[in-house]
């Protein structure tokens, strides 16, 4: 009996719902305090989760939902490298 390999799941920080780790955006604050966005999700630091979905990150630009969730500043290049992200990943 192959046993199948649980998909890990992340919860984003927008809609508070868990889904698989692939279809998330990871952005990351390491311990300099850059704020970066971990299209490999396995760079070190605080990572907080993003469903790939325009709305949402609207909304967490809206929100300020991603620099309380990573003590940081956001800076509008993340949420523009985000929204590249999510264009490129609906076509």
């Amino acid at each position: 009996m192959v046993q199948k390999r649980k998909t890990p799941e992340r919860k984003c920080v927008v809609t508070n719902e868990m889904k698989p780790k692939k279809e998330l955006i990871r952005v990351v604050r390491n311990k300099e305090g850059e704020v970066f966005v971990d299209s490999t999700g396995k760079k070190n630091g605080r990572g907080a989760y993003l469903t790939k979905n325009l709305q949402v990150i609207n909304k967490a630009e809206k929100t300020g939902v991603l620099s309380r969730q990573l003590n940081a500043t956001i800076d509008q290049t993340i949420y523009d490298e985000l929204r590249r992200l999510v264009e490129d990943h609906n076509e």
